[in-house]
């Protein structure tokens, strides 16, 4: 699994992750950081790439085409640097790579993963 990481967090996480043996690239290093989210998403469906978010709007992007990828791990909490929230990141990878590669969004809170199956329907 391949993991794009969006501009909202640390090109940091590229190298941490990549120690852990997960392949990962920064936004930054294939696209433009002024760069929409449906842009970043083409991308990542494109080549392959689960998007690694702190940004709330591509679960309403998903749903709002009820696309069926790419896959986003989506982060709600304070903290989002790599030496606090990765080892969740990792345990949230490990135990839901199936549902990140089949399709879903994927949620990671502080005591919890929320797992949604895509596609998500769209808002009425």
């Amino acid at each position: 699994m391949k993991l794009l990481i969006d501009m909202n967090l640390s090109p940091g996480w590229v190298d941490w992750l990549a120690v852990r043996r997960v392949e990962a690239i920064h936004w930054s290093a294939v696209g433009p950081g002024t760069a929409e989210d449906p842009e970043v998403m083409a991308w990542a469906a494109a080549n392959g790439y689960v998007v690694f978010t702190h940004d709330l709007g591509f679960g309403a992007l998903l749903a709002s085409v009820e696309a069926t990828g790419p896959s986003v791990l989506q982060v709600r909490t304070q903290d989002v640097m790599p030496e606090s929230l990765g080892p969740r990141v990792l345990r949230v990878l490990e135990e839901h790579e199936a549902s990140l590669r089949s399709g879903a969004i994927i949620v990671v809170e502080e005591a919890r993963a929320r797992v949604r199956i895509l596609p998500l329907p769209r808002p009425q």
